[in-house]
């Protein structure tokens, strides 16, 4: 993610954009956690002591962003990474590598995964992303940090016809992009008249270990700098939950459009629990209102599922619960499923209910046509408003 945590504070206080924004503690012990692209202007970067950012940048705004809000987003992060493989692994709150392999033949070619993974970001998270698409992590990581902020980068791969053309993409790059490069390192290589990934190329492994005094040093410079790394993608997390949440840019007041929204969550939420195997044995409803007080609501199920319709009635039984008492406009609304359990491992019943099975039946062919097509391919019908006899459509509005 470009600028994680000084993004979200940009996010939740639009006032402060286009100003040096620092994320960290203050006083005298401070240390800063991230310094938006403007403060960086000036030198100011993650893990350096507030005072010295400050010194830098005296018109800097230093900003808490609460763990929280950081939990939260990190979460919708990742559950937009895991609709695309089950094989994710995180770095951190906000970065990760995706081994795509499987998905290709699903979600089309690698940079058009990644178009679609900046999309979603963006359209649910309001947020940006940089990601860099390549065959190995090592190239991974490093291309995403090449062209942020918004960034994309595709590393070409070698082929029968090119066989150098990774070792190509990397020689003009300097040696301070490699894992395990630092300043000293850098300083030392320098010295050495070796900058560059090409430089580098251009030595024996005794001649890099002349250089770094390291054989084992000497030989991860010799495998990086041709883009050589064998490391696997460990994954997938293990699921506890699986949710969906929207924040509004302006209050909703309207408890039609509320239950619409929610329709579209719980449509999410039950294709998500089938495509990991996954059934919910209960539902949580969270509601934050303008002044960013939040409330939940739970409820257990009659049994585990994996169905719209079932989630959806459980969701709005607890809203509508709620909102019949003391409706108050809605600034955020979402819609989760836990604990999970495996389908694999529930006991087929002796009696099929034919009406459930008919339900199933219909989702398995919705999430086909999403599967082929996108998840705009198709979509459950209007909602009734059950107070004012309109219609709201998610995506088209009342009719």
């Amino acid at each position: 993610m470009d600028q994680f945590f000084a993004a979200i504070a940009v996010l939740d206080d639009p006032s402060l954009r286009g100003k040096p924004v620092l994320v960290g503690g203050g006083g005298p012990r401070g240390v800063l956690s991230t310094a938006s692209y403007e403060a960086r202007q000036y030198g100011c970067r993650s893990a350096m002591p507030t005072a010295v950012a400050l010194r830098l940048c005296p018109h800097a705004v230093l900003v808490k962003v609460p763990g929280a809000r950081i939990r939260e987003l990190s979460g919708k992060l990742f559950d937009i990474l895991e609709t695309v493989s089950p094989r994710v692994q995180p770095l951190s709150c906000d970065e990760a590598f995706i081994d795509a392999t499987g998905s290709q033949r699903l979600l089309g070619p690698p940079e058009q995964i990644a178009r679609s993974i900046k999309q979603q970001v963006r359209d649910e998270l309001r947020l940006t992303a940089s990601i860099g698409v390549a065959p190995n992590k090592f190239l991974a990581k490093l291309a995403s940090d090449l062209e942020k902020p918004d960034g994309l980068t595709i590393v070409p791969r070698n082929t029968q016809d090119d066989p150098d053309a990774v070792a190509r993409f990397l020689a003009p790059l300097p040696v301070g992009r490699m894992w395990g490069v630092g300043p000293s390192t850098e300083a030392r290589l320098a010295g050495q008249k070796l900058r560059t990934f090409g430089d580098l190329q251009r030595c024996s492994i005794d001649q890099l270990r002349r250089a770094t005094g390291g054989r084992e040093h000497a030989e991860h410079l010799h495998r990086l700098c041709r883009g050589l790394d064998d490391r696997p993608v460990h994954g997938p997390r293990e699921a506890k939950s699986v949710g969906h949440e929207q924040t509004f840019r302006e209050d909703l007041n309207d408890p039609a459009h509320v239950r619409a929204v929610m329709l579209g969550q719980s449509e999410d939420v039950a294709r998500r629990l089938r495509r990991k195997g996954h059934r919910a044995r209960g539902v949580t409803v969270k509601i934050r209102f303008g002044d960013f007080q939040t409330i939940t609501r739970s409820a257990v199920l009659d049994a585990p599922t994996d169905l719209t319709a079932e989630l959806y009635r459980a969701a709005t039984a607890l809203f509508d619960k709620w909102a019949d008492r003391q409706f108050r406009p809605v600034r955020l609304i979402g819609v989760s499923a836990s604990p999970l359990t495996d389908a694999a491992d529930e006991q087929p019943t002796l009696f099929p209910d034919p009406q459930r099975e008919k339900q199933r039946q219909i989702e398995q062919a919705l999430d086909t046509i999403k599967d082929r097509f996108g998840n705009r391919a198709a979509h459950r019908g209007q909602l009734p408003d059950k107070t004012q006899h309109r219609t709201y459509d998610p995506r088209n509005g009342y009719g």
